[in-house]
């Protein structure tokens, strides 16, 4: 399996040294066979405004911007910061904090933070079903709290996941971890004829009775293996995303959670890639 390419930050620096490049590489990416002018009725060579983010047709003088459709509508934050911002949250594996951006670009911690919600609407994938072998888990983020921990710890939010082993993974803040909200994430993004991994928690016990090939391993009897039967692999996204979300963000807001769940899933999914991850990132502007 080839590794995914690298885009250094010399390479960012030249592909995208200013503003203008920037809003070339997104008119270009959105007509990358020519702008049709809709007055004209065909495709027409247009030029860029000097101090203004559209262009304009040669012969009838319409008007079109890249922005408009885009994250970076109304914003008055310099496209150049916007693509700084992609780039560090793309090239760096555990995240990239609205701190960090503040102190780098320049900007209000304000417009960093805002400035990342943005660019994390982007990265939300419909995958389809998964198929094979399939892990299902459930896990809790929230701050450190004393009392309970795990299942039913109060103050935490639950996030439910599925994964392919291999493959990619699906995940979703969810009200609860009730069997009423577990098999039906299942069983809406599994195909029928997967074999689906879990531990004994009593939500995933109806699996085999609505057609899954189910197979179990018992934590809490010390058993994390059995066969074939493990959640390891969605356990290590889990303890992923944790790292990630205390080291570098430190608190996150449920209203905001699934966003950044987003984030690391869409880092998962396209792990494989040859295609540099910033690359990948920047298409989702376009798509």
């Amino acid at each position: 399996m080839k590794k995914q390419a690298k885009f250094t930050k010399k390479n960012f620096d030249k592909m995208f040294p200013d503003d203008k490049a920037c809003i070339e590489w997104l008119k270009n990416q959105q007509y990358p066979d020519g702008i049709h002018c809709p007055i004209c009725k065909k495709i027409t060579k247009h030029h860029k405004f000097a101090k203004r983010p559209v262009y304009e047709c040669d012969y009838c003088g319409h008007q079109v911007s890249p922005l408009a459709k885009t994250i970076f509508r109304k914003s008055s934050t310099p496209l150049k910061v916007w693509f700084d911002a992609i780039f560090e949250m793309a090239t760096t594996r555990s995240g990239y904090s609205a701190m960090e951006l503040q102190r780098k670009t320049g900007v209000t911690y304000k417009t960093a933070w805002r400035m990342f919600r943005q660019i994390r609407k982007l990265l939300d994938e419909n995958e389809g079903k998964l198929f094979g072998e399939v892990e299902a888990d459930e896990t809790y983020v929230g701050g450190a709290r004393h009392g309970k921990r795990g299942r039913g710890a109060d103050g935490k939010v639950p996030v439910i996941g599925i994964v392919e082993r291999k493959g990619k993974i699906i995940a979703e803040v969810a009200p609860n971890v009730k069997q009423s909200t577990i098999v039906p994430f299942i069983v809406n993004n599994v195909a029928p004829d997967a074999v689906v991994y879990t531990d004994e928690f009593h939500s995933y016990d109806n699996l085999t009775r609505i057609g899954f090939a189910h197979k179990r391993v018992n934590h809490s009897a010390k058993i994390y293996v059995k066969g074939m039967a493990h959640t390891n692999t969605i356990e290590g996204f889990w303890s992923l995303f944790k790292r990630g979300v205390s080291g570098v963000y430190h608190a996150v807001s449920p209203k905001y959670l699934q966003s950044y769940v987003n984030e690391y899933a869409f880092r998962y999914n396209h792990r494989y890639d040859e295609t540099p991850m910033f690359q990948l990132m920047l298409n989702q502007l376009a798509s």
